[in-house]
C-alpha cells in the first residue's frame, strides 16, 4: 500500500507518522512545497523576539529523522499540481529544476494547510511588509531585523498573531503601530476581556488604531508609509496578520466537495467525499461539540489529531476525531489571554439564547504574594443552563489552564451548576479558596436566575451538580 500525504507540516507529519505506525508495510510519502516539516508555527512571534534563537530551533522533526528514523519518505520543495482522483495519482512539480513527474498512490491525505490573507491593495508586496504564516515568512522577517535599522513598526490587525508579534517587536525595543479595521482590538472577544488587553497596550505605549481601513503602502526613502483611510503611518517594517483562509483549491479541482465554511468536507474520519482521499487540518472543517456543526478554526491542536486520525484511517484502521470547542490563548505582555468555546457573535449567529456573565476575582490567596487580579466572562444558555463558553485574561499562569477546565466542562456538556461544583485543588500560592472558575459559574448562576425573573418562567429548576 502506498500512501501518499500532500503538505508535511502538523497534520501532514501527524497522518504520517500514525500511518507507519499502524501499518509499517506501509510506503508513506510526504510532499511538502516548502524547505522545513514539523515546525511550530506557534512559536514564530516569540522566536522572532529572540534574536539569540535560531528559527530552525521552531523545528519539530527534521526531514532527516523522519526519513532516517521513521522510514517515512519525505520530499521537500516538492509541489502536487494536480490530482486524478479516478487514476489515483498525483501529478508532482520539483521546484527546484522545474521537472515534474506522476506519483501513484492507493490512500491520499490532503494536508495542505492555509495561507495569510493578503490584501489586494498597491505595495502589499514591496521588501519590508510581511505576513507571518509560514517559517520561510519567521525566518525573513528575523533576517529583515538583524540586517534592517528597525525603530518603528506597524502592525495591520489585531487579532492573536498581531498582538503576540507587538509584544515580541517591543521587546526588541521597537516602536510599534496597531491598525484594526474592525472596531475593536481581538475580533470575538468580550468587551471586558478587550478593555483589559487594551490597557495592557497602553503600558506598553503601543499604538492602537482601531476602525481604519487601509488603501495602500508605498516606499519612501528608508520608511514605509500605510496610507488609512484615516491618516498614515510610517515605519520601516509592515506585518500584515489579518487572518488566513484555507488552501482548497487543489481539492476542490479534483471533485472533493467544500463545506459550510469554505473548507474542505470531512466525516468523523475525515474521509471526503471522494473515495480513498482524507483531508486533515488547516484546509479541514471540524465539528465543533458546542455547536453541532461544522466550523472552520484553524489551530494547531486541532491538525495534530485530526492528522493522527487521517493516517491512522488511511493505513486502515477506523478512528474518530472527538471534535472541538476552539480552545485557544496567547501572551501578552504580563499577560494570558484564553477562550473556549462561543463568544458572543457565535452564540448571536447560532441563534441561541443566552446570558453573559463577567466575574473579577485574584489569581491566589489575598494573603499570599503576587497575588494579580483575573477577569472570566463566561456565556451560559438561558433555560437550560448549560455552559456555552469562557474568556479569560490575567497574570502570566494563571488563565490557560484555567480556561482548559471551561474546554473539559464543554466536552462534557456540563451546566453552569455543574461547572460551579467542582472540586477544584486548591493552596494558597495557586488559587484562592473559590477558584476564579467557581466564582465565574456562581456569577453566571445568578445572571440565570435574574434572567428567568425578567422572563417570568414556570418553576423549572436547574439541573442538580453532579
Amino acid at each position: 500500500m502506498r500512501i501518499v500525504i500532500v503538505g508535511g507540516v502538523a497534520a501532514g507529519m501527524s497522518a504520517a507518522s500514525q500511518a507507519r505506525r499502524r501499518n509499517p508495510k506501509a510506503e508513506v510519502i510526504v510532499l511538502q512545497r516548502g524547505g522545513y516539516i514539523s515546525y511550530s508555527a506557534c512559536g514564530m512571534p516569540y522566536n522572532i523576539g529572540n534574536p539569540d534563537r535560531n528559527i530552525e530551533d521552531l523545528v519539530i522533526l527534521g526531514v532527516d529523522s523522519a526519513r532516517n528514523e521513521r522510514g517515512i519518505d519525505v520530499r521537500t520543495g516538492h509541489d502536487v499540481v494536480s490530482i486524478d482522483p479516478v487514476g489515483k495519482t498525483v501529478a508532482v512539480l520539483q521546484i527546484d529544476d522545474a521537472r515534474g513527474y506522476e506519483l501513484a498512490w492507493d490512500k491520499l491525505i490532503l494536508a495542505t494547510g492555509a495561507s495569510a490573507v493578503r490584501p489586494k491593495l498597491p505595495g502589499v508586496d514591496l521588501p519590508g511588509v510581511f505576513v507571518v504564516r509560514e517559517l520561510e515568512d519567521a525566518d525573513a522577517i528575523k533576517s529583515y531585523l538583524q540586517k534592517t535599522a528597525v525603530t518603528k513598526a506597524i502592525i495591520v490587525g489585531a487579532g492573536y498573531i498581531g498582538l503576540e508579534m507587538a509584544d515580541s517587536l517591543h521587546g526588541l525595543g521597537v516602536e510599534v503601530a496597531l491598525l484594526e479595521k474592525g472596531g475593536q482590538i481581538l475580533p470575538g472577544f468580550a468587551s471586558a476581556i478587550v478593555d483589559a488587553a487594551g490597557q495592557e497596550l497602553v503600558r506598553h505605549s503601543i499604538s492602537v488604531r482601531t476602525g481604519v481601513d487601509l488603501r495602500s503602502i508605498e516606499a519612501m526613502g528608508a520608511d514605509l508609509v500605510v496610507n488609512t483611510d484615516a491618516g498614515s503611518v510610517s515605519g520601516q517594517i509592515v506585518i500584515v496578520a489579518v487572518g488566513a483562509r484555507p488552501n482548497v483549491e487543489l481539492a476542490e479541482s479534483c471533485g472533493v466537495r467544500l463545506g459550510i465554511t469554505g473548507a474542505i468536507a470531512i466525516d468523523d474520519g475525515m474521509r471526503t467525499n471522494v473515495p480513498n482521499i482524507f483531508a486533515a487540518g488547516d484546509c479541514a472543517e471540524a465539528r465543533h461539540l458546542v455547536l453541532e456543526r461544522p466550523v472552520w478554526i484553524p489551530l494547531g491542536t486541532t491538525a495534530n489529531k485530526q492528522g493522527k486520525v487521517a493516517g491512522a484511517n488511511a493505513a486502515g484502521a477506523d478512528e474518530v476525531f472527538g471534535g472541538i470547542v476552539g480552545s485557544a490563548g496567547f501572551k501578552l505582555f504580563d499577560l494570558e489571554v484564553a477562550r473556549t468555546g462561543l463568544g458572543e457573535k457565535d452564540i448571536a449567529g447560532a441563534g441561541i439564547t443566552a446570558v453573559t456573565a463577567v466575574s473579577h476575582h485574584h489569581t491566589r490567596a489575598r494573603n499570599y504574594p503576587g497575588d494579580k487580579p483575573i477577569t472570566t466572562v463566561i456565556f451560559v444558555e438561558a433555560g437550560s443552563g448549560r455552559l456555552l463558553g469562557a474568556q479569560m485574561i490575567g497574570a502570566e499562569s494563571s488563565v490557560a489552564k484555567r480556561v482548559d477546565v471551561f474546554a473539559t466542562a464543554l466536552h462534557a456538556k456540563m451546566t453552569v451548576g455543574q461547572v460551579e461544583s467542582l472540586d477544584l485543588s486548591y493552596a494558597p500560592p495557586f488559587s484562592p479558596v473559590y477558584d476564579p472558575i467557581l466564582i465565574a459559574a456562581s456569577v453566571g448562576l445568578k445572571e440565570l436566575a435574574k434572567n428567568r425573573v425578567a422572563d417570568k418562567p414556570t418553576s423549572a429548576r436547574l439541573p442538580e451538580p453532579i
